[in-house]
């Protein structure tokens, strides 16, 4: 009886064992995206009614997604924009490369938050919901930093 137990109990955390594995196997599967975002930043808005955001959303699985709108309580709206050559276009959609990164960074890709419900100061967070084609949403708390935060020189 003992010896059955004991088989059953090793049986029971091989398969336990083997479930992790393919759970962790399936998250950085090569057909599957795996986004993380690292450096999330607002300066803190000059305007009453706009504010900018800076973020980097890193994919270190197979395959490319797409970031498809960004939310955050603290706006009306909140638009992607790229800058190409000085010119500011607005955007529906980002790709994010498989192995690759997405930078939001001032004087390039940058989020835009309009019509503010509120004047994020210096030293709050302020909560943003980032929503991709494929992979599920990610909410990332982004500190509103000074107004002349450049993340390159650390102030």
């Amino acid at each position: 009886m003992r010896r059955g137990a004991a088989l059953t109990a090793a049986a029971l955390a091989g398969a336990m064992a083997l479930t992790g594995c393919s759970g962790s196997g399936s998250k950085s599967g090569a057909g599957e995206a795996e986004l993380s975002v690292s450096s999330p930043y607002m300066p803190q808005p000059v305007s009453a009614d706009m504010a900018a955001g800076f973020l980097t959303i890193t994919n270190e699985g197979g395959a490319e997604d797409t970031l498809t709108s960004v939310t955050s309580d603290v706006a009306g709206q909140v638009t992607m924009h790229s800058t190409t050559g000085g010119a500011m276009a607005e955007k529906s959609s980002f790709s994010i490369p498989a192995h690759g990164r997405l930078v939001f960074t001032s004087g390039g890709n940058h989020l835009m938050f309009e019509e503010l419900k509120r004047a994020p100061k210096q030293g709050q967070t302020v909560a943003v919901r980032l929503t991709f084609a494929k992979s599920g949403p990610l909410t990332v708390e982004m500190p509103v930093k000074s107004a002349t935060y450049n993340p390159s020189t650390g102030h």
